[in-house]
C-alpha cells in the first residue's frame, strides 16, 4: 500500500509540470515584465497558500502537536530552500542537466545510507541506483559532453543534497506517530510564509502579486495546483513514505518524470488553448521509452520481494 499510494504522489507531481508551463505562459502574456524568478516565487505562494487553505476546514478538531509543527516546518524549510536553489540554477545552465543532476538524490540517498549504518550498499541498491542514473540522462538527452559543473550546475547538486534531506526528515524516528494531515497543512502554511516576502522583492510593480491571479486561467491552474499537485500529493508524501525505507523512496519518486512525460504527450495543447497561448503536445520518442523503461525497472528491482528495512537512517534535527 504505501508503495502504490506514493506512486500515485507521483502521478500527481507529474501533472504539475506542464500545468505549471500553462500558467507560466498566461502569467507572462498578460505580465511580460514580470521575471520568471518572480512567477515561481509567486506560485509558491499561490499554490501553498491556498493548499492550506483547503486543509484548513479538516483540521476544525485537530492541532499540530510540537512534533509535528517541528516536522512540518523543517518539510517546509527543505523543500522550500530546495527549490529556490534549483530554480536560481536553472537561469546558469540547462533544463536538461538540471533535470538529471537533480535525480542526484537517488545517490545521495543511499550513499547516506550507508554511511549512517556503515556497510557497503547491497548489489540491488547499486542496480537500481544506475538504472535510474542512465534513464534520467536518457529521458533528459544528456550527452557526455555537456556535462560540466558551473554555477548552475553546482546549484541544482545542492537543490538535490536538500531534497534528500526532505526525504529523510520523513524518516525520522523522532517523528514516529506523526498525522500527516496537520504535518502537511503546516508545510503548506510555512512554504507560503516564506515565499511571500521573496515574491514581493522580486515583483516587478507593486501591484503584481495581486496581477499574477487576477484571472479566471490563473487562478484554476493554481487551484489544479493546490487542490492535486500540493494537498493531494504531499498528504500522500507525509501519510505513507514514513512506512517504507528513505532510499526506497528516492528511487519510488523517480518514477514522476515517465508520468509527466505521458501528460506532455496530450495535455499541452489543450492548456494552451485554455490560456490562449501556443504550447504544443510533445511526441513519443525512443528517449521516452527508454528512459521511462530504465526508471520503471528500477523500481521493479527495488520492490520484488524486498524485506523489511533496517532502522531508520534519518539525520537527528
Amino acid at each position: 500500500m504505501p508503495v502504490l499510494f506514493l506512486i500515485v504522489a507521483c502521478a500527481l507531481w507529474g501533472l504539475s509540470f506542464p500545468v505549471v508551463k500553462a500558467l507560466h505562459y498566461e502569467q507572462t502574456l498578460r505580465i511580460p515584465e514580470a521575471s520568471s524568478a518572480f512567477l515561481a516565487a509567486w506560485m509558491q505562494v499561490g499554490r501553498f497558500g491556498l493548499g492550506a487553505l483547503i486543509l484548513l476546514p479538516l483540521l476544525h478538531r485537530v492541532r499540530p502537536t510540537r512534533r509535528e509543527l517541528r516536522q512540518g516546518l523543517l518539510l517546509a524549510l527543505w523543500g522550500g530552500f530546495g527549490m529556490a536553489v534549483q530554480a536560481d540554477g536553472l537561469a546558469y545552465t540547462a533544463a536538461s542537466t538540471s533535470a538529471f543532476l537533480t535525480q542526484a538524490y537517488c545517490v545521495i540517498l543511499p550513499l547516506w545510507a550507508c554511511l549512517r549504518l556503515r556497510q557497503w550498499p547491497t548489489l540491488r541498491v547499486v542496480g537500481a541506483t544506475v538504472l535510474v542514473m542512465i534513464g534520467g540522462a536518457i529521458l533528459a538527452g544528456l550527452k557526455p559532453g555537456d556535462l560540466r559543473l558551473g554555477r548552475g550546475e553546482i546549484e541544482t547538486l545542492v537543490g538535490a543534497c536538500i531534497f534528500t534531506f526532505q526525504i529523510l526528515t520523513l524518516e525520522n524516528p523522532r517523528y514516529d506517530g506523526n498525522r500527516g494531515l496537520p504535518v502537511t497543512f503546516v508545510m503548506c502554511t510555512a512554504i507560503a510564509l516564506l515565499f511571500i516576502p521573496i515574491a514581493w522583492l522580486l515583483a516587478p510593480t507593486s501591484g503584481a502579486m495581486i496581477a499574477a491571479g487576477a484571472s479566471w486561467p490563473a487562478f484554476a491552474l493554481v487551484a489544479v495546483l493546490a487542490l492535486f499537485c500540493s494537498v493531494g500529493a504531499y498528504l500522500l508524501m507525509n501519510i505513507w513514505q514514513p512506512r517504507v525505507s528513505a532510499t526506497e523512496a528516492g528511487l519510488i519518486y523517480t518514477i514522476e518524470p515517465v508520468f509527466t512525460a505521458g501528460y506532455a504527450l496530450a495535455l499541452p495543447a489543450w492548456l494552451g488553448g485554455f490560456v490562449g497561448a501556443s504550447y504544443p503536445n510533445e511526441t513519443l520518442t525512443f528517449s521516452l521509452v527508454a528512459g521511462g523503461s530504465l526508471i520503471l525497472a528500477a523500481n521493479v528491482l527495488m520492490q520484488w520481494r524486498r524485506p523489511p528495512h533496517d532502522p531508520s537512517i534519518a539525520p537527528a534535527p
